[in-house]
């Protein structure tokens, strides 16, 4: 098993190095940003970094093409460099990069699985976000027939890299706001188990450098399509879900993944 962290970053300021990078190379000596049409320059200060870490690399992707976009074009050059797993951490601050060593010998026990993150929300998480997300939740193990997505829309999870491509190579969609939660649905129609990791949360204030590209009218526009083609492909799919549920259903859904 090797393990990559993947970092996709648009417009994250200097969160992006202080925040995020610096804590994550503290915690794992492979990471990589991907740039996704960044205009504000963020990425200078991580690239005057580059010559003390021999693991931080940056890939850049013109203009602005999306998170999922990001993600594969990490994962198509993560493949190349001989990585077998990638874990993937959002750019704005809110994962722990502390909890990547955990993560990281779950991937090492079970090299097979999915990791979700499971997240473990405090006060200062937006009322909306968390409870708009149980939508998103009901749908995903409404299409995989319950196989165990304890939340589609966390960033922080370990991919296995042959079903992350396999996953991508399967739709044209999950390239932007969609990537999350259809690439849980998808992987778990190819019958890769899944493994939630309870994962704390934190939302940064502005004063802290906090930043979100969430578009309530627009995100939740784009995950109600994507809802529905998912719905079109789970009847498509549903006999095979169904025989597989017949026998047992996700292999490693009581896997102890810490507190």
């Amino acid at each position: 098993m090797k393990l990559l962290v993947l970092i996709p970053s648009y417009n994250t300021g200097t969160t992006l190095l202080v925040k995020t990078v610096s804590a994550a190379l503290k915690a794992w000596p492979d990471v990589w940003v991907v740039v996704d049409g960044s205009t504000d320059g963020s990425e200078e200060a991580v690239a005057e970094k580059l010559p003390l870490h021999p693991g931080l690399r940056l890939l850049h992707q013109h203009p602005n093409a999306g998170k999922g976009s990001a993600v594969l074009l990490g994962a198509t050059e993560a493949e190349r460099s001989g990585f077998t797993h990638i874990l993937t951490l959002d750019a704005d601050g809110q994962h722990p990069a502390e909890r990547i060593p955990t993560f990281a010998a779950l991937a090492e026990a079970h090299p097979a699985a999915l990791l979700l993150g499971c997240p473990q929300f405090g006060s200062d998480a937006p009322a909306l976000r968390v409870q708009g997300r149980k939508i998103s939740n009901w749908w995903a193990n409404l299409e995989t027939l319950g196989w165990g997505i304890g939340d589609s829309l966390f960033g922080m999870r370990v991919y296995p890299v042959a079903a992350l491509l396999k996953g991508f190579a399967g739709t044209s969609f999950a390239r932007r706001f969609d990537f999350d939660p259809e690439m849980a649905v998808r992987i778990s129609w190819q019958g890769v188990p899944v493994i939630n990791v309870p994962t704390p949360v934190r939302y940064l204030t502005k004063a802290e450098g906090g930043v979100s590209q969430f578009r309530y009218v627009r995100d939740n526009t784009l995950l109600t399509w994507m809802h529905t083609r998912l719905f079109m492909g789970f009847l498509l799919r549903l006999p095979l879900l169904l025989w597989r549920k017949l026998w047992g259903g996700n292999p490693l859904r009581g896997v102890k993944a810490g507190p």
